[in-house]
Parts: C-alpha cells; sequence; structure tokens
C-alpha cells in the first residue's frame, strides 16, 4: 500500500473514531437529560401526593408547580437540542465511515493493480530469458 493511501485511511479512521466519541458524548447527555426529567416527574409526583392532605400546602403547591413545569420546559428543550445534534452526529459519522470505505477499498486496487504490474513484469522477464536461451541454444 503506497504511503498516500495508509495516510489516509489513517486520518479517515481517526475521523470516524472522534465522531463516534461525539455522537457516544450527545447520546449520553440526552440520555441524562430525559433522566432527569423522569426524576423531576417522580418528584412533582411525590410532592402532589404529599400536599393532599394538607390544605396550607396549596399556596406552596402554586409555586412548586410553576418551578416544575419551567424546569421541565428546559429538559425537554434539552433532550431536542440532543437529538437534532445526534442526528447530524449520525449522518457525519455515517458519511466519513463511507469515505473510509472508499479509501480502503481504493488502496485495495491499487495493491491488486500492482501485483498484477509485478506479475506481468515477472513474465515479461521470464520471457526474455527464454528467448535468450533459444537463442542462445540455436548457435
Amino acid at each position: 500500500m503506497t504511503k498516500w493511501a495508509a495516510s489516509l485511511i489513517r486520518i479517515s479512521n481517526h475521523e470516524v473514531e472522534t465522531l463516534q466519541k461525539r455522537l457516544a458524548e450527545i447520546t449520553e447527555r440526552r440520555t441524562a437529560a430525559e433522566l432527569r426529567i423522569t426524576m423531576l416527574d417522580a418528584e412533582a409526583e411525590a410532592e402532589a401526593k404529599n400536599a393532599e392532605g394538607d390544605a396550607s400546602a396549596g399556596w406552596y403547591m402554586i409555586g412548586y408547580r410553576e418551578g416544575y413545569k419551567r424546569r421541565r420546559a428546559d429538559m425537554v428543550v434539552q433532550v431536542e437540542q440532543s437529538q437534532q445534534e445526534e442526528i447530524g452526529a449520525r449522518e457525519a459519522l455515517s458519511e466519513a465511515f463511507e469515505n473510509l470505505k472508499k479509501y480502503e477499498h481504493v488502496a485495495e486496487q491499487a495493491k491488486v493493480l500492482a501485483a498484477k504490474k509485478l506479475g506481468a513484469f515477472e513474465a515479461a522477464q521470464l520471457d526474455e530469458l527464454s528467448i535468450r536461451r533459444t537463442a542462445m541454444a540455436g548457435r
């Protein structure tokens, strides 16, 4: 394999690995935000159950619900942003992987072509050798 092909493949491999790490980080962020939403929902449900029996908790619950709604909306926005970022990262990773496969294919084709040329060169040398031997024997 030629140096340029090896370098291209190495660079492309690095790009694929970098994009895989980026995608993993984005997925982790999205999952964490989804978990925070679930925990927030569970906390709100527990607060509502605690406030059921207490009439004075009504005023407290109004403020709590407003805060809950804002925090939850913020988390939902984070999840949606992470999902969009994840889509972009997946597309970039797919493209980088396709490029890597193209480079590997080109390198393999170059290797096959070099082997064919070497085989043709060796065959030509053997033909020339046998022509010389025949010429020498005919003298």
